[in-house]
């Protein structure tokens, strides 16, 4: 028996000698054969239970597939493919992660604490090679943290990457694993972590053969957005996720996961056993997990997870901001200031009260014991921008003092600030849904995403709807793509002062324990106020409004004001603008 590197019981593992085992776990079949391109057929054996397998040589680069049934079966990627080629319906590749050598090898991490996160998609950036060349400037700017949105392999040439359905195989259009893996050591060069998104909730519509030959890999009887559940509940379908989460964690150094739509995972105490297992392996490493969750599962977040991403947070501050109530908003159209202010005290903004606009169901779990840590808070997102029907960015939506003074008191925050992808300059180009599905599909897609509007006023019109733009076309794409406007320099010498004054006088004490109170001040403003672990208490006035508001009397140091032109650190705070003390 050979050695293999990051044992994993699925897909194609290398040992010595071009020794290579392959297996699938094939339940519906009576027999599975190897197909090696150049080669042909070998017949894989049964190792039971649904197992099968076989040791045969093969090279690095070596294609191959499986074939069900019989040699001249159906011809099916390997579910576990650590690259592809062809698309998710072509030629899985050998892929041995001994040929690429780390410049890093002994980069352990950074605490979760230090995070300050950019969410940036892959393929608007041109690829993991133009990831790379953003890095400098981004640790430059002070993030410590750059999140990928999912990179697995999608069918097309450009995806936001939530249709992947080869979830182990870096997505051929981005680049090649050694390429991702040059991206990660680049960043771990210049002191900046790299996290992936990663998809355990559903596969794509295109591409996904599972059900042909594992169809136990499914229950029918959980209905999801998405189709049938993935069963979690079963060995090999929760090992199959487990094993994903270590391999991109060990064997390409990613500094931690973000499991999309958690909530959507019908086995939730999968979850819990996903991150001991993680913590199991981390080996002394800084490893982060998070979570999407929209259940508000507190209780995941004392089991192994960091933090969640704060929706709450966001969708009160949005309703402040744009006045728009529609949707998943109307949750929060009433006393928005108040649920952002229960928010940045106590975490969750429905910690299990009764929603109506979740028809009376109960959301959410008390929060108010966690750490300010365990939540990553945010004015936008990849969703939040793109799943509006033409994927304006806040600069586009909020007048420039308002949004100035918004994020300012996300990066001053005691929880983790993340931006979106240009978020540091302004970045006004759109980011759009975008997707490269055919036929068929293409026009379900394109047709569901119109109708998906039509709800909306402004959208009764068919005509209306056809100006959405169609997310098969390149030019949704192009157009999403990050301007880097030059004349927006100012706005991201405003983040870069407030990153540093954040790492001198936040990060130091987030190690530990801190109160966090808050005051609804008016409708339009709020103190939010933090006990630091050295005692001194750091207060933000946050002022939406367009009128002045009063300041009790203080000798409190002042450390910022987002307007320069008005300050009124003695008895007022201007309009739309934010404020901190330090006493």
């Amino acid at each position: 028996m050979s050695t293999f590197v990051h044992d994993c019981g699925f897909g194609a593992q290398c040992g010595i000698d071009h020794d290579v085992r392959f297996r699938i776990w094939a339940p519906d079949c009576h027999a599975v054969w190897l197909e090696r391109e150049s080669v042909g057929l070998s017949a894989m054996h049964p190792a039971g239970s649904g197992w099968f397998e076989t040791h045969v040589a093969a090279p690095t680069g070596c294609r191959y597939r499986y074939r069900l049934g019989s040699g001249d079966g159906e011809a099916v990627p390997d579910p576990a493919a650590r690259e592809q080629a062809g698309g998710v319906h072509g030629w899985s590749v050998v892929c041995d992660p001994r040929n690429y050598n780390w410049r890093c090898p002994n980069w352990r991490g950074r605490p979760w604490h230090e995070a300050v996160i950019e969410e940036v998609h892959v393929g608007l950036l041109g690829g993991f090679g133009g990831v790379r060349g953003h890095l400098r400037e981004l640790a430059a700017t002070g993030i410590t943290a750059i999140e990928l949105m999912p990179v697995a392999e999608f069918p097309g040439a450009r995806n936001w990457g939530y249709d992947g359905v080869l979830p182990f195989a870096p997505a051929a259009a981005y680049g090649t694993p050694a390429e991702l893996k040059e991206l990660i050591d680049s960043a771990h060069e210049l002191g900046l972590m790299v996290l992936l998104d990663v998809v355990y909730n559903h596969f794509g519509p295109d591409g996904n053969y599972l059900p042909r030959y594992a169809s136990p890999f499914f229950r029918s009887d959980v209905p999801t957005p998405w189709g049938a559940a993935i069963d979690m509940g079963r060995h090999e379908v929760a090992e199959f996720f487990i094993c994903n989460a270590l391999y991109w964690l060990n064997e390409f150094r990613f500094d931690g996961l973000r499991i999309d739509a958690a909530h959507a995972i019908a086995d939730q105490e999968w979850l819990a056993t996903l991150a001991a297992r993680v913590r199991g392996t981390s080996n002394g490493r800084h490893v982060h997990l998070v979570l999407e969750h929209d259940g508000n599962a507190a209780n995941l977040l004392e089991r192994g997870f960091d933090a969640q991403w704060d929706d709450d947070f966001h969708h009160a501050m949005h309703v402040l901001l744009t006045g728009e109530t529609r949707g998943y908003y109307v949750e929060y159209a009433r006393e928005p200031m108040a649920l952002l202010a229960r928010s940045w005290r106590e975490g969750f903004a429905w910690q299990g009260e009764i929603s109506e606009y979740r028809d009376g169901v109960k959301r959410g779990e008390p929060s108010a014991h966690l750490r300010s840590t365990a939540f990553v808070v945010f004015l936008q997102n990849h969703d939040q921008i793109g799943n509006r029907a033409f994927g304006e960015r806040l600069t586009k939506l909020v007048a420039p003092r308002q949004l100035a003074a918004a994020l300012a008191f996300v990066l001053l925050s005691p929880m983790i600030p993340m931006l979106f992808m240009g978020e540091e300059y302004g970045e006004q180009a759109p980011f759009l849904y975008f997707t490269d599905h055919h036929d068929e599909l293409a026009d379900a897609v394109r047709e569901g995403r119109r109708r998906e509007f039509a709800r909306f006023a402004e959208f009764s019109d068919p005509a209306q709807r056809e100006q959405i733009p169609d997310p098969n076309a390149e030019a949704t794409f192009a157009a999403s793509r990050p301007l880097l406007p030059a004349n927006l320099a100012e706005r991201r010498r405003a983040v870069v002062e407030l990153i540093a004054l954040r790492q001198r006088e936040v990060v130091p004490w987030l190690s530990g324990p801190g109160a966090r109170m808050t005051e609804v001040i008016s409708e339009r403003a709020l103190r939010a106020s933090w006990v630091r672990g050295d005692s001194r208490r750091l207060h933000l006035y946050l002022n939406l409004g367009t009128q002045p508001i009063a300041l009790p009397s203080s000798s409190a140091r002042v450390l910022y004001c987002s307007r320069d032109d008005a300050k009124y650190p003695h008895g007022q705070l201007a309009p739309e603008s934010l404020l901190a003390l330090l006493e």
